[in-house]
């Protein structure tokens, strides 16, 4: 029975120098506090309504929702499946994940220095003392020993002043803004992916207009030519129709240069090498669809790259109790333990134990002004994220602004550009009728001609250009992405926050 007592014994009074530690850890945690100013999102003055949207039709509760797949707003099966690829092979979006992943595991990091770091250092050495060593005639001298350790350290550093709460704390809001980053890179490659395209298929339908009017200056050629070698057309009328229909040929062959260059683009956009993609003609004939506008207000929670810049902001605010926190002590504690014997097979017997702890504070008296200059800094930056944050929103607002103004101008313009080609048509037809009575030279109908093909293309360009705008349009408005979306623990795993679905 005595034996059984002095084991609890023995057992208790080894488990008392970390049951101390531990009460000493959760008194300092307990009695503790954060420094520095609580935060508080920046104030930034929306207006009541967009200035450019006119008669815009205002957003329905009804309206099509554009989600992460916006660009199925244009029922086009071709961009939709290249959209597809986007997130499988866009290297700017593989990069921006990785580093979300970066910042995500610097969050991690710094939370570990919410638990005590625990070290072991095992070792195991046979020595033997010279029998000459002094003082003559020790008992030490000359003998062999061994000596095996297996010690374990424990160092924790209190989180009294909140340094380390607010350091997490500023790593979570930075991981977040690179959440938002995430999506603000999807979003941009996949509107570059829907302009490039449409600039393409504008394009093909340039390149099919020309080729269509190259068969009917061949016609008119043949024309002249028939007219000549019977003695009633000239045959400077016959060389101002090869010139017409030969500079026509040159404008269709030009316009594959740029169509070219946006096919390469968008082969880099999904990822492939251009000279392993290839994209089909398509010529642009529908307008492009109605996009439904909120309330200014909203861009605030809309926009991936304004709510990036708003935890930026919240990520410096935390900063600024770090810095705060360097006026007060740093409290350590420290422990370690182990066992020592001469002999492997006692090593872990009870009288083999050893431990000691301890407890420290450091504190700085004086510095010549450091702590004040860190404190300045971060204020400074703090200062910059927040101004940089309301630069961003006035840039959305401007943005959103230039894209309404541009579709819809540019809508009124081709109402205006169709009744020009229209009458182009017309005097065209009436210039041929009249060259073929013999009332006028065919130099009329070669300006009748420039005045419809030009009207022709400048239509075909408006729409393409409205097709751009529109996806710009969408992009400043977020492309259906929700502030929702960012994790709010992004140091757990799980799906990452980008617009995709």
């Amino acid at each position: 029975m005595k034996d059984s007592r002095e084991m609890i014994l023995g057992e208790n009074s080894r488990q008392t120098p970390w049951l101390g530690v531990l009460l000493a850890i959760a008194a300092l945690q307990l009695t503790g506090c954060v420094v520095g100013p609580k935060y508080h999102p920046p104030v930034v003055q929306a207006p009541a309504a967009y200035k450019e949207v006119g008669g815009w039709k205002p957003a329905q509760p009804n309206d099509q929702n554009l989600g992460g797949s916006w660009w199925t707003i244009f029922n086009d099966p071709q961009l939709n499946a290249l959209e597809d690829q986007i997130n499988v092979g866009n290297q700017n979006l593989k990069a921006a994940e990785a580093q979300f992943r970066q910042a995500r595991a610097t969050l991690r990091y710094s939370r570990a220095d919410y638990y005590p770091t625990v070290t072991a250092a095992p070792s195991a050495t046979r020595t033997r003392v010279s029998a000459n060593r002094p003082p003559p005639n020790s008992i030490f001298n000359g003998i062999t020993e061994n000596d095996y350790v297996l010690p374990f350290d424990v160092s924790y550093q209190a989180d009294v002043w909140g340094r380390v709460r607010k350091t997490v704390e500023s790593n979570r809001e930075l991981a977040q803004a690179s959440a938002a980053d995430l999506a603000t890179v999807n979003l941009s490659m996949h509107a570059d992916l829907a302009v490039d395209y449409f600039q393409a298929r504008s394009l093909d339908a340039e390149e099919q207009l020309l080729n269509s009017t190259v068969k009917e200056y061949e016609q008119a050629l043949e024309l002249n030519e028939s007219r000549f070698q019977g003695g009633i057309a000239s045959e400077v009328e016959v060389e101002q129709a090869k010139t017409q229909l030969q500079t026509t040929r040159a404008q269709a062959i030009d316009v594959g240069v740029l169509r070219a260059q946006f096919e390469h683009a968008v082969a880099i956009l999904i990822g492939k090498p251009p000279a392993e993609f290839s994209l089909p003609a398509l010529p642009l004939t529908v307008p492009p669809p109605h996009v439904p506008i909120s309330v200014p207000s909203e861009l605030l929670e809309r926009r991936p790259d304004i709510a990036a810049a708003e935890r930026r902001v919240a990520s410096a605010n935390a900063q600024i109790g770090v810095a705060k926190s360097a006026y007060y002590p740093t409290i350590s504690l420290g422990a370690s333990g182990g066992f020592e014997s001469s002999a492997i097979t006692t090593l872990l017997n009870g009288p083999s134990g050893l431990w000691s702890i301890g407890l420290s504070a450091v504190g700085t008296v004086f510095d010549v002004g450091r702590r004040r200059a860190l404190n300045d800094q971060a204020r400074a930056a703090y200062d910059f994220q927040v101004a940089a944050y309301r630069e961003n929103v006035l840039t959305g607002f401007q943005q959103v602004e230039d894209n309404l103004a541009a579709v819809r101008i540019l809508e009124n313009e081709a109402t205006v550009q169709d009744e020009a080609v229209a009458a182009a048509q017309r005097s065209l037809d009436l210039s041929v009728t009249r060259y073929k009575g013999g009332v006028t030279s065919y130099l009329e109908v070669i300006t009748a001609q420039s005045a419809a093909l030009t009207d022709e293309v400048t239509a075909v360009n408006i729409l393409g250009r409205r097709m751009a705008n529109t996806v710009l349009l969408i992009q400043a408005l977020g492309g259906g992405w929700d502030r929702s979306s960012l994790p709010e623990r992004p140091e757990c795993c799980g799906k990452l926050a980008s617009a995709a679905p």
